[in-house]
Order: structure tokens, then C-alpha cells, then sequence
């Protein structure tokens, strides 16, 4: 039976580094979900997300493909994510997910707790903030802003009391060194394979 392995963790957690370095083996597809917020500096369409906007979330929502979808109230206006049935055949292979707990917790409805494997990655409040600001930094037009609301909602989000309601026990700690986790993470994925 092939699975979904769904990465997820709060902002900053190491979670893309994690997620682009599995994909690196041809074990896993990259589920790759849909958002219509702006495109950052060094993505690519259908490598992070399907960039799309307003109308052709719209448009997929009227198809039926919808699996789950959140919209952020964000300082720069409402961003949608969301994930769509239309590019996930588990007949073709393992995938890769990356997202929020919520998200997780839809595609484990539609697709079952058998099929959807959670991978969560944690680190420590005081490192995440520190990586977030240094990624920030990078960017040309850092938004330092919508940081600090994404670092805020994440202790809701990502609460202990949600995530075993969602049902994660296993976790992988990210606040060592990046080797360690992936080696953790990567060993995790193979014994289910």
C-alpha cells in the first residue's frame, strides 16, 4: 500500500529543508499544494506550490477537487492554501506532503489514517525565531510582520492539545543539528516503505 508522508511543524522548523532533501530520492512525489499568495524569490511554479489566485481557487473549489483548504488573514491581504485531489494518485507511487496540522488532519480524513503518515519537526521557540528573521533578512523586501503573525499563530495552531487531537506522537527534534533530524526522519520514512 503506498502512503502520504505529511512533514509539518510550526514556521521556521526546518521543515522545507527536510521536505526538498526526501525528494531528493526517487522514493517519495512531492504532493504539491496549491496557494495563492505571491511567489518568493527562488520558487518555482509546481516545485513549492501551484501559484494560482483568487478566481482559480474558485475554480477548483466548483470542480470537486478540494480536499482542504485555509485562508490566512495576512497583512498583505487574505492567502489561500490548499490542497486538491487531482494531482495525488496513490496507484502511482509514495508521496511527500508539507503543511499545517489542519491540513494534515483533512488529508487524513479523505485518504484515511493508513494511508496518511504524519512527520512532525520541532524545534525550540527561541531557534525558530532566530532562523525566521535570518531567512527573512535574505529575502529582498523582507515582511517581518506577516513573521511575527505566523510566529504568534503557530502556538495556537500547533498547540499540544491539537496535535493530539490530531493524533502525533511520534516527533523528530530539529533544535540539534539538521544531519541528526533528517537521519531521524529519513530512517522513519524507510521502515514504513
Amino acid at each position: 500500500m503506498n502512503h502520504i508522508f505529511y512533514i509539518m511543524g510550526k514556521s521556521s522548523s526546518g521543515k522545507d529543508t527536510i521536505y526538498k532533501k526526501l525528494l531528493e530520492s526517487d522514493a517519495l512525489l512531492p504532493l504539491v499544494l496549491y496557494t495563492t499568495r505571491p511567489m518568493r524569490e527562488n520558487e518555482q511554479e509546481g516545485r513549492e506550490y501551484h501559484f494560482t489566485d483568487r478566481k482559480g481557487f474558485e475554480e477548483k473549489l466548483a470542480s470537486g477537487t478540494v480536499i482542504e483548504e485555509r485562508t490566512y488573514d495576512t497583512v498583505y491581504g487574505d492567502w489561500t492554501y490548499f490542497t486538491c485531489s487531482d494531482n495525488i494518485d496513490l496507484e502511482k507511487g509514495n508521496y511527500l506532503g508539507i503543511g499545517t496540522l489542519e491540513s494534515f488532519v483533512k488529508i487524513n480524513a479523505f485518504f484515511g489514517s493508513e494511508r496518511v503518515i504524519p512527520v512532525y519537526i520541532e524545534v525550540d521557540d527561541g531557534i525558530r525565531l532566530i532562523r525566521a528573521v535570518e531567512r527573512e533578512m535574505r529575502e529582498e523586501k523582507p515582511k517581518y510582520t506577516e513573521l511575527c503573525r505566523r510566529f504568534i499563530a503557530d502556538s495556537e495552531d500547533f498547540s499540544e492539545e491539537k496535535l493530539k487531537e490530531a493524533g502525533i506522537e511520534r516527533r523528530f527534534s530539529n533544535s540539534g543539528t539538521f544531519e541528526e533530524c533528517f537521519s531521524q526522519v529519513e530512517e522513519y520514512i524507510r521502515s514504513i516503505l
